[in-house]
């Protein structure tokens, strides 16, 4: 969650914790479109003030409704590229495929369209930290011949996030253990061979 700081009262994390409950209900009851911060004030049992003094609108307060569902922890390397990948798969399916999220995520690229800034904090939030910790993953597993060198990390992320997203709107978590098999898979072949070039006389 973001630490945000406003006039008034200092923060109370079990209002917060209430605030952000009530959003997450409301988008998976109600939709995006509904779910305002008048909306979330009275299922939240607050007034409106109460969350402007901590989210500056809807959107600040739906991204972090929804960053809460993650947990925030990025899978522990295992030493094993596979198994690794097939982590990160599952963390980003189940992300993705949290009926509040599945119910936010097209509203929020709606708006970002409009709004390329808040795209961008967003993404300097929660990807770029992510990019790198996949980024070193794959160093790593290079460093000990299991991965290749030349492998492109950012495509490599691309395909993740582009593979899982798309299957969790479309899917939600359904025959989510064969999905994330052939995605670490796909992964894995990417990894292990992207610095590679085909020889045409071969």
């Amino acid at each position: 969650m973001r630490n945000r700081t406003g006039p008034g009262r200092p923060r109370d994390p079990q209002l917060d914790a209430q605030v952000l409950a009530a959003t997450q209900e409301l988008l998976v009851s109600a939709g995006y479109q509904a779910t305002t911060i008048a909306a979330v004030a009275r299922r939240a049992g607050v007034v409106t003030t109460s969350i402007y003094r901590r989210w500056p609108g809807k959107r600040a307060l739906v991204e972090d409704a929804i960053f809460a569902l993650d947990g925030g922890h990025l899978p522990v390397p295992t030493g094993e590229l596979r198994a690794d990948l097939l982590a990160w798969t599952r963390l980003f399916l189940d992300a993705a495929a949290q009926p509040a999220a599945r119910s936010a995520i097209p509203g929020l690229l709606s708006e970002y369209h409009d709004d390329r800034e808040s795209y961008r904090r967003l993404l300097d939030r929660g990807e770029q930290p992510t990019r790198a910790a996949l980024r070193e993953l794959v160093i790593d597993a290079a460093s000990r011949g299991r991965a290749d060198a030349g492998c492109d990390v950012d495509a490599l992320f691309e395909f993740l996030r582009g593979a899982t997203l798309i299957r969790a709107l479309t899917h939600g978590a359904g025959d989510a253990d064969a999905f994330c098999a052939r995605i670490a898979d796909a992964l894995l072949a990417v990894a292990t061979t992207a610095g590679q070039r085909i020889n045409p006389n071969q």
